[in-house]
């Protein structure tokens, strides 16, 4: 993981109790990589000199499943529509519905099975996990806890050291299971009214949960793994996972022990909505659990939230055990039966079963993949290959430049990833937003390759292009008087009128 931790640990106030001291201040330079060696990493003994401890850290991510309806009703999935518009009698609860399951849905979590080379289960099983939160009517969630859809898989992922681009490791973290199950409501709470408001849209949407072993030890792992994941399930289409929508949650379980013994009590952190917050909400509970210990205190086994404003986890609940949540079979549906190419009954209707290697056959080049073929086609750096797939589009763009330039792809890299890509953040613009299209800026690059202009005047111009007025590279430069002089008479005939204008200065200069 590499680089100094770095933050300044902050303690914020509990939501019951007196406010916590002060948490300790980050590893010292160059020790943060110790704390991230993947199984058996350690964090640098502490005050109390004993061995180091060492991190243990595992992730539960909640993937919307891009759908055009929910799970088991037909209602429609909507971000951001009117309150209680999109509820059917079936997410609301009422008596008399059954759930009727969404084949979009299946091959969604078949296939993101597939790509983290995970074992489809042929046969997977349907479960009632009961808990009672106002936006959840039936009192009960239907998931997969027995016998998921997808078992035994892996995902790599890569991290630089000490924060440079060019010093990469490769890490794998493995995945224990992929579940189907429903999503609950939302509830929104007025402080002002004293009263919660509940809002049922999002109920009995689709959701994947990826559970993952727990092989990270810091919040750059997590973080790390989880963009990796992000990028997996975009290119397969099985999620949008857009962290800002809700469509990507993550909860992480942490615990600390010395090496050698068994794991510590672990602490859930819910509901984390942003990969950036998870670094830090990860490592905050690190160095919290670990304080607490080397202060003669306890870790309880507990649920928190992540306060992003302050900095800081902050307790919720007791942490439910299974047997809170009463798990039993769900008698409305039976079980999930899929087939592959050898299992397939010959009368069989195609359209009303999945057929796991037809989904296989049809899976997109990975990201991994596709930063292979972009390092051997283009001669491009790896750590350029992260940078270009790590926005969404801007390989694609990147592509497009490439057909449209004789300029080196080499070349054109710089451009793309130094002033296209520093423009749209600068501006939080997406590259589909952006006023410079990838023939705009390849005829920019056109007019630097025929060197009519040079570096600094096309700079200008891509200035010029980004205020969006409609205007082509050749006609700024026209307009501007940008264009680099051939004519070596003209050239001759320009330097004269300023020696002409300058009669005394250049005597001066002849005379000494």
């Amino acid at each position: 993981c590499g680089g100094a931790w770095r933050r300044a640990w902050q303690r914020g106030t509990a939501l019951t109790g007196p406010a916590p001291a002060p948490a300790p201040g980050p590893f010292p330079r160059g020790q943060r990589a110790a704390a991230c060696d993947a199984r058996g990493g350690a964090v640098p003994a502490g005050k109390s000199g004993l061995a180091p401890w060492v991190p243990v850290v595992g992730l539960e991510i909640h993937a919307q499943i891009s759908s055009n309806s929910k799970l088991f009703s037909g209602s429609q999935v909507q971000f951001a529509a009117p309150p209680n518009s999109l509820v059917s009698f079936f997410d609301a609860s009422l008596p008399g519905t059954l759930p009727v399951l969404n084949r979009r849905c299946v091959e969604a979590a078949v296939m993101t099975g597939l790509a983290l080379n995970c074992s489809i289960n042929k046969k997977s099983l349907f479960d009632r996990k009961h808990y009672f939160y106002a936006d959840l009517p039936a009192g009960y969630q239907i998931t997969q806890q027995r016998v998921p859809i997808a078992v035994n898989g892996s995902l790599s992922y890569s991290l630089c050291i000490d924060n440079k681009m060019s010093q990469m490791v490769t890490k794998t973290v493995r995945i224990k299971q992929i579940q189907l199950e429903q999503d609950s409501g939302k509830s929104l709470h007025d402080d002002t009214r004293s009263q919660t408001l509940v809002d049922l849209n999002r109920a009995g949407v689709g959701l994947m949960e990826v559970v993952m072993e727990p092989d990270l030890c810091c919040g750059e792992e997590a973080a790390a793994a989880v963009r990796e994941l992000q990028l997996i399930l975009q290119t397969l289409g099985s999620s949008q996972a857009v962290m800002a929508e809700g469509q990507l949650r993550v909860d992480a379980n942490v615990s600390v022990h010395h090496p050698g013994e068994p794991y510590g009590v672990r602490t859930e952190v819910k509901n984390i909505n942003s990969i950036r917050f998870l670094a830090k909400a990860v490592d905050y509970e690190i160095q919290r659990q670990i304080e607490e210990l080397e202060n003669g205190g306890t870790i309880l086994n507990e649920t928190r939230a992540f306060d992003s404003k302050l900095g800081c986890t902050v307790p919720m609940r007791d942490k439910e055990g299974k047997q809170d949540y009463r798990f039993m079979p769900e008698p409305n549906l039976p079980p999930l039966i899929l087939y592959d190419a050898k299992s397939l009954p010959a009368n069989m209707n195609h359209q009303q079963v999945i057929n796991i290697d037809w989904i296989h056959e049809r899976l997109p080049d990975l990201p991994s993949v596709k930063r292979e073929k972009l390092v051997e086609q283009y001669g491009i750096l790896p750590e350029h290959s992260f940078a270009l797939l790590n926005e969404d589009g801007l390989a694609e763009f990147y592509e497009n430049v490439v057909k449209q330039t004789p300029m080196k792809p080499k070349r054109v890299i710089g451009w793309v990833l130094n002033d296209l890509l520093s423009y749209l953040k600068q501006h939080s613009l997406t590259v589909k937003e952006s006023p410079v299209s990838s023939f705009l800026l390849a005829d920019l690059l056109n007019l630097l390759e025929k060197k009519e202009i040079s570096s600094t005047a096309a700079k200008q111009v891509l200035a010029e292009l980004w205020k969006g007025e409609g205007k082509t590279p050749l006609e700024i430069v026209k307009e501007q008087k940008l264009q680099l002089l051939q004519d070596q008479k003209e050239l001759e005939q320009i330097c004269q009128a300023v020696i002409d204008r300058q009669q005394n200065e250049v005597i001066m200069m002849v005379l000494g």
